[in-house]
Formats: structure tokens, C-alpha cells, sequence
């Protein structure tokens, strides 16, 4: 890469107009966006793959001269270029508020987005806890990570789940998500001191979209806010297509277009009575078609 002229990076944070481009072996550029942006109306987001001209190499400057395609976007919180989610809850104290998880993963399956569930302080859970959660997500083909930041278990599994991806973290709190974000990167700290420092301006404490990279090519973001997802941007009868247990059924019951509610002979609710897809799940499906339903009518 020329020293100096144009570079390519990708956006790390974004505050008051300012863009930090994370340069692969060069460190972070504060950027303007060129003006042309904004009469075409595109405002660069966190996670964009840009090319930035530089314009000192001393002060780490530069403007954004192009945004390159984006895979895919995020409304809340906006960010692009996500590959995969890595979804953090603990096995126990706090126990799984199963309706948020799978409205997380839910959230997730319409944007395309892989989740990977990773179930935190199992150092304090029982056996049967742990056994538990397998059962519920197994059949849905999620990935299943079970660790202890505490003491530091199974974070290689994590690392190398992470590993060449930008991976979005996000859970409740209280399950030990930052305790992993730490372990994860411990230089985070001091790559987001380096963007402190050029910010400065002290006005800007709210809490923005930021990626931390823990390598090279590998970037994680903690996902701010995540409390209360609502299920509400589709219509009740797609729901359906975000269970990925239920897909095996597609076709099997005597109504084509089975909402796999109240419809006689489905085989979704066969299924749910024969344990091979797992009574919490089909129980949350319930109330979020319920929920969509109710929207509906106001």
C-alpha cells in the first residue's frame, strides 16, 4: 500500500461528522466525507469498507472518497457489513429470557444476519441448565458456544468463531458480555484511547455504534441498547420463515400456507407434540404471532 496517497480501511466509529478509518497495518484516520455524499444522500456508517485519500500521514488524517458496496445494514444500531451475530446470555443468575433471545434471533434471520449463540458463565451452572439449552436451540442449527469469561473458558472456541468476520456482540446486561469483549481484546482499550485522544471534545459521551478490532481482519461490535426488541417489521404470516426448525415441515401440512396456529392436521404442531421441535420455541412463535396480529388492528 502507497504510503501516503489513497488507502483503504474499514469505519470504526463515527461522531459529530468525524469518521475513524481503521487502515489494516497503518492504524486510524480521522476522515471528513466528501461533500458529494450528501447530495446523493449516502452518510457513510460504521463497518463500511472505504477509500480514504490521505492527508497527513503525521496527524492521521484524510477524507473519504468512496464507500464501497454494502453486504447488508443494520437500522438499530446502524451499521454495515455484518457477518454473523454472536448472541450472549449466561446459562444462569441471570437465567435466558428466552422470548428476547429468539427475538434477537429472529431480528438476525430477516436481515440474513448467521447468529451464533454463546452462553456465558458456565462455571456456576449445572449440568441439567447447560442440557437444557442444548435441547431448545440444537434443532434450530444455531452454533452453541458454552464459556466462562470469569475463568477464561472455551474463549479459543470463541476467538476462532470470530476469526476473518465482522461479529456484532450483543445480549442483555449482566450476562458478562463486556467481562468477554475484554478478554476478547485487550489492546480495545487502548485502540479506542488512540480515538479518544484525536476526539477530545469531551461533548460526545452518548453511546455510539463502534467496531473494535481484534486483529487484523477480525472486528467485533458491542451492540448498545438491547433491552426490548420489538418484532414488528413484517407481516404475522412470514414469521413462520424465521424459525429454522420449522422449515423441515414446509409442505407436510394439510393447508398450504399453514400459520401452524390453529389449523387442523399441521405438522409444525406434531411436531412441537412429538418433542422434535422444542415447546419453548413454538410458545414464543405464539406470542409473537399473537403480538403481530394485535398491531395489526390499530
Amino acid at each position: 500500500m502507497d504510503k501516503g496517497k489513497f488507502m483503504q480501511g474499514k469505519i470504526v466509529k463515527g461522531i459529530a461528522g468525524f469518521y475513524y478509518v481503521h487502515v489494516v497495518g497503518f492504524g486510524i484516520y480521522e476522515c471528513k466525507a466528501k461533500g458529494s455524499f450528501r447530495k446523493e444522500k449516502r452518510k457513510p456508517l460504521v463497518g463500511d469498507n472505504v477509500e480514504i485519500d490521505c492527508l497527513s500521514e503525521e496527524e492521521k488524517t484524510g477524507n473519504i472518497i468512496q464507500i464501497f458496496p454494502r453486504k447488508n445494514e443494520l437500522i438499530r444500531p446502524a451499521v454495515a457489513n455484518i457477518d454473523q451475530a454472536l448472541v450472549v446470555f449466561a446459562v444462569t443468575d441471570p437465567k435466558p429470557h428466552f422470548n428476547l433471545l429468539d427475538r434477537f434471533l429472529i431480528m438476525m434471520e430477516t436481515k440474513g444476519i448467521p447468529a451464533v449463540l454463546c452462553f456465558n458463565k458456565q462455571d456456576i451452572a449445572t449440568e441439567k441448565e447447560i442440557q437444557e439449552l442444548q435441547e431448545i436451540y440444537r434443532r434450530c442449527g444455531y452454533q452453541i458456544l458454552f464459556t466462562s469469561a470469569k475463568k477464561e473458558e472455551n474463549i479459543a472456541l470463541v476467538k476462532e468463531v470470530l476469526k476473518g468476520k465482522t461479529t456484532t456482540v450483543a445480549g442483555p446486561s449482566g450476562v458478562g458480555k463486556s467481562s468477554l469483549i475484554n478478554i476478547l481484546q485487550p489492546e480495545a482499550k487502548m485502540e479506542t484511547g488512540e480515538i479518544s485522544k484525536k476526539i477530545a471534545r469531551g461533548k460526545h459521551t452518548t453511546r455510539h455504534s463502534e467496531l473494535i478490532p481484534i486483529d487484523e481482519d477480525s472486528y467485533i461490535m458491542d451492540t448498545p441498547g438491547f433491552s426490548s426488541l420489538y418484532v414488528n417489521e413484517f407481516e404475522k404470516e412470514e414469521l413462520k420463515y424465521y424459525f429454522p426448525e420449522f422449515t423441515y415441515y414446509e409442505g407436510m401440512c394439510k393447508f398450504q400456507g399453514c400459520d401452524h396456529i390453529h389449523e387442523p392436521k399441521c405438522a409444525v404442531k406434531a411436531a412441537v407434540e412429538a418433542g422434535e421441535i422444542h415447546k419453548v420455541r413454538y410458545q414464543n412463535y405464539l406470542e409473537m404471532y399473537k403480538e403481530l396480529q394485535e398491531k395489526r388492528r390499530y
